[in-house]
């Protein structure tokens, strides 16, 4: 983005959108609908006078989704950036207005502009998987489907004949719906992945090793986009948090290597509960996993290990595009 000759950042929340254009040190509030950002467009050609612009504005999920969209219908320049790396690159700020946060967005896009890269819209595919994705982790999730299991629970063990009272029966029918909802969306996350060829390659070739199952390999294909995305399994170790980074200063201060805090902590727990089970279903890492914990390591950073040897198998399975092989079934 270093050819541009100004940047525009743009704080989007629900119903607006704060925009500023650094050097011009200019401010304006418009709708977050798409007047608004036909006037917006207006506003920034009027005031650049027609040279080189870049937009810069925080991946905010639904919310900026809409007008990423429309910069990308326009053929516009602009980057989607994580929000964590514009606020810790913003110093010491005292004050918390939007306008304000415009104003530092687009610092932040000016200062580092040699840096960024050009953002694009994800397909519809990807933007369909990731709303059902959510959308089944609510359902599964949600207070009150785990309440009405507990409520269930507790009325059956102080009745006598829990199949007959009328409150058993009214939360077993509102369980039972939630299941079915469930399933539904399931069904069409596994349709969406199969309507495409290279998704539905690369779908059956993870459900082929051992501890990965449906919603893990769901989650992998979205979060890496068909593995697109991620160039190596050690990029996207680190993005999951997963990677053991060095800490040390001086002489003094020598700290073991451990996983940063930062990362996608959903696929982390994910790929944690995948090498569990895959220790228990594959006598490879199974074995792996007992002779790192026979060395001497914590058991904790044993998992860390079998979850990235898990990772190294995924990317070398759709790399090569051929099913995983037990190796250990073949061995005479």
């Amino acid at each position: 983005m270093k050819n541009y000759e100004e940047a525009v950042g743009i704080d989007i929340s629900k119903n607006t959108l704060d925009v500023s254009c650094h050097l011009l040190q200019c401010h304006r509030v418009f709708t977050n609908d798409f007047q608004g950002y036909q006037s917006m467009l207006n506003w920034v050609k009027k005031k650049t006078k027609n040279i080189s612009v870049f937009y810069c504005f925080e991946n905010t999920g639904n919310y900026s989704i809409k007008l990423a969209s429309y910069l990308s219908q326009k053929d516009l320049a602009y980057v989607e950036e994580n929000p964590i790396k514009i606020k810790r690159s913003s110093g010491l700020v005292r004050e918390k207005t939007d306008k304000v946060d415009s104003a530092i967005i687009a610092r932040y896009a000016w200062l580092y502009r040699e840096e960024l890269t050009e953002s694009e819209v994800k397909s519809i595919v990807y933007q369909e998987l990731g709303r059902l994705i959510g959308l089944r982790d609510q359902l599964v999730r949600s207070r009150s489907r785990t309440g009405l299991k507990s409520t269930l629970k507790e009325i059956e063990q102080l009745l006598n004949s829990p199949s007959t009272d009328t409150s058993c029966i009214v939360l077993r029918r509102s369980i039972e719906n939630l299941s079915k909802q469930i399933k539904r969306v399931e069904s069409r996350m596994d349709s969406l992945l199969r309507e495409d060829e290279s998704l539905s390659k690369n779908y059956n070739l993870l459900q082929t090793l051992r501890g990965i199952g449906f919603v893990v390999a769901c989650q992998l294909i979205y979060h890496t986009q068909n593995f697109e995305r991620f160039d190596t399994w050690r990029q996207f170790s680190s993005y999951c948090g997963l990677a053991p980074y060095e800490y040390s200063s001086g002489t003094s201060i020598h700290r073991r290597k451990k996983c940063h805090y930062l990362g996608d902590r959903k696929m982390k727990s994910l790929l944690s509960m995948s090498s569990i089970s895959a220790i228990q279903h594959d006598p490879e890492l199974r074995i792996y996993y007992e002779r790192k914990v026979a060395e001497g390591k914590p058991k904790m950073i044993a998992l860390n290990n079998v979850r990235n040897k898990l990772l190294a198998r995924v990317f070398s399975v759709v790399k090569r595009g051929t099913p995983y092989v037990v190796l250990q079934k073949h061995a005479s």
